[in-house]
C-alpha cells in the first residue's frame, strides 16, 4: 500500500487554517506542537489560534511560531461533557465557536478542532449553515486501505444516526467530490454498505438508495459498484463507502477497539518469554512497516461535509502527529476551495434528480 497522497496545490498562495487550540484531551501544548509540524510540511500555511491568550502566547513563543500564528482571544472552552444543545445556547465566547466563526467570516479557509464532536457539529450548523439542497451533513473519514491512495473514504460516521435513500444519495455525491478534489481520484468508485452484496438484501431505504445512486452515477461523475460489506471497507474494490451515521460510527469504533486490542496482544505476546523477545527483534522491520501502514494518526481528521465551509474534526486524543495530519487535510481542502466545488456538484445533480422525479423515473 502506498502512503496517502493529496492533489498538488499552488504553494504560492497563503492558506489560513482556524484552530480551536483548547479542544482535545491533551491540552493546547500538543495542538501547538502539531502546528509546528504542519509548518515544516507547508511553508505557506498560517493559523488563527483561538483560546485564552495568556495560555497560548507562551506556547507559540516556545515553538517559535510567532510568524505563523495570530491569537484570537477566547476566554471559555467547550468541554467533552457539554451537550450540543447547551453549546448552541451558550457557546458564544468559546474557542470552538470563535474558530468556526472565522470560516464564516472568510477570515480562514478551513477550521480544525479536537473538541467535542456533537458540539462542533452543532456550532458548525448554526454558524455556517447547510449547503443549498443538502438534507443532512455527514462526517467523512479516511479509512486505511490497500487502495493506491492508501485510504478509502467512509461517510457518515456519526453526524446523524438516521439517513433515508435521498440522504444516502447525497452522501455518495459528497464522498465522491471529497475524494476527487482532495485526492485527485477522477472517477471514484462508490459502494453502499449493506449486510450482503445481493440486490435483494437490506432494508427498504437501502434498496431505494441503491437504485438512486446507480441512476445518478454518470451525472455525478462516479462509478457505482453496488452493495459492499464490512470486509470491503479497507479493500481496493471501492473508494467511497456510503452508510448511515449509526452504522458508520459503530464500524469506526469497532475498528479502533480491534486495532488497540491487536496492538496490546502483540506486545504481550512478544514479552512472554526470552524466545518471544528474540522473535520480536527479528520481526522489528515488518512490524514497524505494519504499524506505519495501520497508524490511525496519519489519517486523522473527519470532514464535516454539506456545510458552507470546511470543518475538520481531529480525534480528541490526537498527539502532535495526528493534529498535523488533520491540519494538513484542512490545508488541502482549503486550498482546493473544496466547499465551493461541492456546492456546485450537489446543485447540478439535484437538478438531474428532480427531472427524474418529474418523469416518473
Amino acid at each position: 500500500m502506498t502512503e496517502i497522497t493529496t492533489q498538488s496545490v499552488n504553494t504560492d498562495e497563503t492558506v489560513v487554517v482556524s484552530v480551536d487550540a483548547m479542544g482535545g484531551d491533551k491540552g493546547p501544548g500538543v495542538i501547538i506542537a502539531g502546528l509546528l509540524l504542519s509548518t515544516k510540511q507547508h511553508s505557506n500555511i498560517r493559523f488563527l489560534v483561538h483560546g485564552p491568550e495568556d495560555k497560548l502566547k507562551p506556547l507559540i513563543i516556545k515553538y517559535n511560531l510567532q510568524n505563523f500564528c495570530k491569537i484570537v482571544h477566547a476566554e471559555r472552552t467547550v468541554s467533552m461533557d457539554d451537550k450540543p444543545s447547551q453549546v448552541m445556547r451558550h457557546g458564544k465566547g468559546t474557542s470552538m465557536w470563535s474558530a468556526v466563526t472565522s470560516v464564516k467570516h472568510l477570515e480562514a479557509d478551513a477550521c480544525v478542532s479536537c473538541g467535542n464532536t456533537g458540539a462542533l457539529m452543532a456550532i458548525s450548523m448554526v454558524r455556517l449553515r447547510k449547503l443549498p439542497g443538502i438534507n443532512r451533513p455527514a462526517i467523512a473519514i479516511l479509512w486505511p486501505s490497500v487502495n493506491t491512495t492508501g485510504a478509502n473514504v467512509m461517510l457518515d460516521v456519526g453526524a446523524d444516526i438516521r439517513a433515508d435513500e435521498n440522504d444516502l444519495l447525497q452522501f455518495a455525491l459528497m464522498g465522491a467530490s471529497y475524494l476527487r478534489n482532495g485526492f485527485g481520484v477522477t472517477r471514484p468508485r462508490v459502494g453502499l454498505l449493506n449486510v450482503g452484496t445481493e440486490e435483494h438484501k437490506g432494508r427498504a431505504e437501502l434498496k431505494a438508495a441503491h437504485d438512486l445512486i446507480r441512476d445518478t452515477a454518470d451525472t455525478g461523475n462516479f462509478a457505482f459498484v453496488g452493495f459492499v460489506e464490512g470486509g470491503d471497507i479497507p479493500s481496493d474494490r471501492v473508494d467511497v463507502i456510503v452508510t448511515d451515521g449509526f452504522t458508520g460510527n459503530i464500524a469506526l469504533k469497532t475498528a479502533e477497539g480491534t486495532a488497540s486490542f491487536i496492538g496490546s496482544a502483540l506486545r504481550k505476546s512478544f514479552k512472554h518469554s526470552l524466545l518471544s523477545r528474540l522473535s520480536a527483534i527479528a520481526a522489528y522491520g515488518p512490524l514497524s512497516r505494519l504499524k506505519q501502514q495501520t497508524d490511525p494518526r496519519r489519517v486523522n481528521g473527519g470532514v464535516f461535509l454539506g456545510l458552507n465551509g470546511t470543518v475538520v474534526k481531529s480525534h480528541g486524543a490526537a498527539d502532535a502527529t495526528g493534529v498535523a495530519a488533520a491540519v494538513g487535510l484542512a490545508y488541502r481542502l482549503g486550498t482546493t476551495k473544496f466547499s465551493t466545488k461541492l456546492a456546485a456538484r450537489v446543485a447540478s445533480v439535484n437538478g438531474f434528480t428532480e427531472d427524474l422525479e418529474e418523469d416518473g423515473a
